[in-house]
């Protein structure tokens, strides 16, 4: 019984290190989550929420995106919205990714995603071992976005579990791009997106095969072969 209530707790986020990044003197911190970058299909997002000190209680039910049903996570947006201070969801087109690669295209989604605040971050926390973050340079993101300033960047393995406020931008991030898949569905139907979401499942294999690719499939990585 006992095992089984700590596996469940594991699974709760806490606020514990962007406290600590509080007490380290940060007056606002920029927590940000990706969301598309398995699939073959249509842009990759970046969701960012910025909170203060002072955030408090976080919902409840707030865990990883990934650990949630899609009914949960969309009952939480609003819960989410009403928590944090501020949020925005960046993207990076099909395109961008093949014109540019997966990590330059995640750096220009986040950079966009950090254009819309009105706040600016003094530090971003970014889920994963690798800062994709600032990796992309301004000359490559394009002028759109070479006045954004990147704070620093903190990185931390799997704080969409473990950080309330990153598993906040997770879900608002999975909620977005499911939208979105579910509309190009119905622009290209027989691909099954509102079901695979873009992955490349055997059917999705099969219709690709008997339709062939649609101008939101990722081209470069080589999908009929």
């Amino acid at each position: 019984m006992s095992g089984g209530t700590r596996s469940q707790s594991a699974l709760v986020p806490t606020l514990d290190v962007e406290m600590t990044l509080f007490g380290e003197g940060y007056r606002w911190i920029g927590s940000l989550d990706e969301v598309g970058t398995g699939s073959a299909v249509g842009p990759c997002h970046c969701a960012i929420v910025v909170i203060g000190p002072d955030a408090g209680g976080f919902p409840s039910r707030l865990r990883d995106s990934k650990l949630l049903s899609a009914s949960v996570r969309q009952s939480l947006v609003p819960e989410i919205e009403g928590w944090v201070h501020e949020w925005a969801i960046g993207s990076a087109s099909a395109t961008e990714i093949d014109q540019l690669g997966l990590t330059a295209a995640l750096g220009i989604a986040g950079r966009r995603a950090l254009a819309q605040l009105n706040v600016s971050p003094s530090v971003v926390l970014l889920d994963g071992q690798r800062d994709w973050l600032t990796v992309t340079q301004p000359s490559i993101a394009g002028a759109e976005l070479a006045s954004v300033r990147v704070p620093r960047v903190v990185t931390k393995v799997k704080a969409d579990r473990y950080c309330a406020s990153v598993a906040a931008a997770s879900v608002l991030a999975k909620v977005h791009r499911d939208a979105l898949l579910d509309e190009l569905a119905q622009h290209y139907p027989g691909y099954g997106w509102e079901r695979n979401k873009g992955y490349v499942t055997p059917t999705h294999r099969e219709a690709i095969g008997r339709l062939g690719l649609t101008p939101e499939h990722r081209h470069s990585w080589n999908l009929l072969d």
